[in-house]
């Protein structure tokens, strides 16, 4: 997830820092920044030793390119944007293998809403004990679908629905307009919808 409000003038400081030369702040903005990147890096590759891999090189690349970084978006959005091209090279490498059934609850894919949920970011998903193996099914379900998507309609899901990101950091990051990232979206949704037809039943209960 972006970092909250709260952190951005501690971040500003800290990438302040690191650009001087100040290691311990690059590190700290490693720790503040691995999980979301970490969960972005899972979501394309669905390989959790490909993700670990990834966060690596998205932080080496970062730290290398820190001078480079002129605060036009905010750190976490360039952030964003170096782990998705590592992603993106890992992913290729790798090929289009199905996600391992094991990986499906892996650490950072367990707050996959199911379908109802996509779009619904002020609502969050609530689960009494006796629904609880339901729900994983559905987001069993929900993230295979997801899963399957073509790359550029998997990748708009996961930075919007999954992530939290808004319109205009999806925007940065993927180096488009606002209206094409909507549009993205919109066509991104259609498709998983076509692509979970047969499971709707099982989604509406």
């Amino acid at each position: 997830m972006p970092v909250p409000q709260a952190k951005v003038t501690h971040v500003t400081e800290l990438v302040t820092r690191a650009r001087e030369g100040d290691r311990l702040a690059f590190d700290r903005l490693v720790e503040l920044h691995a999980p979301a990147a970490y969960s972005l890096a899972y979501r394309i590759t669905r390989c959790r030793e490909d993700a670990e891999d990834c966060v690596q090189e998205a932080f080496v690349r970062a730290y290398a390119g820190l001078r480079k970084f002129r605060g036009e978006a905010a750190f976490s959005t360039w952030l964003y944007r170096v782990t998705l091209n590592v992603a993106r090279e890992a992913a290729k490498k790798r090929g289009r293998a199905p996600i391992p059934a094991s990986d499906l609850r892996a650490e950072g894919t367990d707050d996959v809403p199911d379908l109802d949920q996509l779009g619904r970011r002020d609502h969050p998903l609530q689960q009494a004990p006796e629904e609880e193996a339901l729900a994983g099914q559905r987001r069993r379900v929900v993230l295979e679908a997801v899963q399957a998507l073509p790359g550029h309609h998997r990748e708009v899901i996961v930075l919007y629905d999954l992530q939290g990101l808004s319109y205009e950091e999806i925007a940065a990051v993927l180096k488009v307009r606002v209206g094409t990232v909507k549009s993205r979206l919109n066509r991104a949704r259609l498709a998983l919808k076509d692509a979970l037809t047969g499971q709707m039943e099982l989604l509406r209960e």
